[in-house]
C-alpha cells in the first residue's frame, strides 16, 4: 500500500492537479510537477532535465501542426472569411442558443472523423463568435463542454479519422497482449461510451450552465471584417483549406498539408508577401502556448516512465482486486484516470495500460467487447479535464480570445466533472450489458 500510496507518477499529478487549481501557469505547473516526480523516484535533477528535453520531441510532430494551422488561421482571418463564416452562423441561430450548440457540436465533430483538422478550428471561428455569445448571456463553461464533447465523443465511437486511429490502437494492443478482435468491432462496445458522453453533455448544456453569465463585451474582429462579400482572395482561401486537406489525407501529414495551403493564400495573392511575418507572429502567438505546453507535456510523460512508477502503480492496483469484474473494471478506469490526466493523451494511455491489464481481464474471465469497453473509457478519461490536453487546451485558445475565460476553473474542472463522471459509469454498465 504504501509504493502506492508514494507512487511518483501519483504525488507528480497530484501536485500538478494542486498547482494548475491554484492557478499557476501551467506550463510552470508541469515543469514543477515532473522535478517532483522525478527527485521522489531517486532521480538526479541533471537527469530529470535531461530526460525531460529529450522526451519533449514525442509530440514534435503535433506541435509544428499547430504553429503551421494557427498561421493559417491568421491568414483565414485577414481575409474577411472567417467573419463571412461566423455572420452566417449568426445570423442561422437567431439568437436560439440550442441551435448555436448544434451548429458548434457538429464542426467539432467534423473536426474528427470528415475533415480531420482538429482543434484548429477553434481559435478560427470561436473568437468572432464570443460577441454574440455575450448578448445571449451563454455561459462559456457550456461553450467548453460543448466543444470538448464534439473533439472527444468521435474518436471514442465513430471509426473514422482520428477514431479510426484510436481503435485501431485499441484493438492492436488488445491482440498483442493475447486477447483477439477484430478492429471493425471497438465500436460496437464504445457506442455506451458515447452515450455517457451525451448525457454529461445534456446535464452541463440544460442543468450546470444553463443560467445567464454576463461578460464584458469586448469585440474580436480581424483586420478586414467589414468585407462581407466574397471575393477572389476568400475563393483562395477556400481553395487553400481544401488543399490542406487534401494533402494531409494523401500524405498523413498535417504540417505538410498546413504548409501547403499557406503556400497557395500567400503565391495567388489572397494575403499579400508583406504581411507573410505578421501571420506566422499572430500564428505562434494564437497557438505557439498551446503547442508549447503538447511538447512539455511529452517531456512529463517521458520522466514518468522513466521512474518506473507507472508500472508499480499499475501492479499495486492489481494486487488489491477482488474477484470481481465490476471492482476489477473500477480499478483499470481510475489508473487510466490518473494516467491520462498527467499526460494528457488518450492514445498514448493504450500501450501503458493494455500490457498489463489484458491478461488480469483474460483471468477474470473478461469478453473482448467488455475489455475493449473499459480499456477505450480508461484511455478517455482525463483527457478531458487535463490541463495539459488538447481537448482542453483548444476550446481555452477560442473563448479566451478576450481574456475572460480561465483554462482550469472554466474548461478543465467543467469537462471534467461532466465527462469523466458519466465515462466511468457508462462503462460499468458496459461491463454488464457485455457479459
Amino acid at each position: 500500500m504504501s509504493e502506492f500510496l508514494f507512487n511518483p507518477v501519483i504525488i507528480s499529478i497530484i501536485c500538478l492537479f494542486i498547482l494548475c487549481l491554484l492557478r499557476v501557469n501551467v506550463l510552470l505547473s508541469i515543469i514543477i510537477s515532473t522535478i517532483i516526480g522525478g527527485l521522489i523516484s531517486g532521480m538526479g535533477i541533471t537527469e530529470i532535465m535531461n530526460t525531460f528535453i529529450s522526451g519533449m520531441g514525442g509530440n514534435s510532430e503535433t506541435a509544428l501542426s499547430y504553429i503551421l494551422l494557427g498561421a493559417f488561421a491568421a491568414a483565414m482571418n485577414h481575409t474577411g472569411l472567417t467573419d463571412i463564416v461566423s455572420d452566417g452562423i449568426i445570423k442561422f441561430v437567431n439568437g436560439k442558443k440550442r441551435i448555436l450548440f448544434t451548429i458548434l457540436i457538429l464542426i467539432s465533430m467534423a473536426s474528427q472523423n470528415i475533415i480531420p483538422i482538429h482543434i484548429a478550428f477553434i481559435p478560427i471561428l470561436i473568437p468572432p463568435l464570443l460577441h454574440t455569445m455575450n448578448l445571449m448571456k451563454i455561459d462559456r463553461r457550456a461553450i467548453a463542454c460543448v466543444l470538448s464533447f464534439g473533439l472527444k465523443t468521435p474518436y471514442i465511437v465513430i471509426p473514422a479519422g482520428f477514431g479510426l486511429i484510436f481503435q485501431n490502437l485499441i484493438a492492436e494492443n488488445m491482440v498483442q497482449n493475447g486477447m483477439e478482435i477484430a478492429k471493425t468491432d471497438i465500436w460496437k462496445s464504445t457506442w455506451i461510451l458515447g452515450i455517457g458522453m451525451f448525457v454529461g453533455l445534456l446535464i452541463a448544456l440544460f442543468i450546470s450552465y444553463r443560467k445567464p453569465r454576463i461578460y464584458k463585451d469586448v469585440t474580436v474582429k480581424s483586420e478586414d471584417s467589414d468585407e462581407k462579400k466574397l471575393n477572389y482572395k476568400h475563393y483562395i482561401t477556400i481553395l487553400a483549406a481544401l488543399v490542406t486537406f487534401g494533402v494531409q489525407i494523401l500524405t498523413h501529414s498535417l504540417p505538410l498539408g498546413a504548409l501547403c495551403g499557406l503556400g497557395i493564400i500567400f503565391s495567388l495573392g489572397a494575403v499579400k508577401h508583406s504581411k507573410m511575418d505578421k501571420l506566422m507572429d499572430e500564428g505562434i502567438y494564437m497557438m505557439g502556448y498551446v503547442a508549447f505546453i503538447m511538447l512539455v507535456a511529452s517531456g512529463f510523460a517521458t520522466v514518468l516512465k522513466s521512474t518506473g512508477g507507472i508500472e508499480t502503480f499499475v501492479n499495486s492496483a492489481i494486487s488489491i482486486l477482488p474477484e470481481s469484474q465490476i471492482i476489477t473494471a473500477l480499478i483499470m478506469l481510475f489508473a487510466g484516470l490518473i494516467i491520462t490526466m498527467g499526460i494528457g493523451t488518450s492514445f498514448g494511455t493504450i500501450p501503458i495500460l493494455a500490457v498489463v491489464f489484458i491478461p488480469v481481464f483474460m483471468k477474470l474471465g473478461f469478453n473482448p467487447y467488455q475489455t475493449a469497453v473499459v480499456l477505450a473509457a480508461a484511455a478517455a478519461l482525463g483527457d478531458a479535464g487535463s490541463p495539459a490536453s488538447d481537448t482542453t487546451l483548444g476550446p481555452t485558445a477560442g473563448l479566451n480570445a478576450d481574456g475572460q475565460h480561465n483554462h482550469i476553473w472554466d474548461t478543465c474542472v467543467p469537462t471534467f466533472l461532466h465527462y469523466n463522471i458519466t465515462l466511468i459509469l457508462f462503462a460499468l454498465i458496459g461491463v454488464i450489458i457485455f457479459r
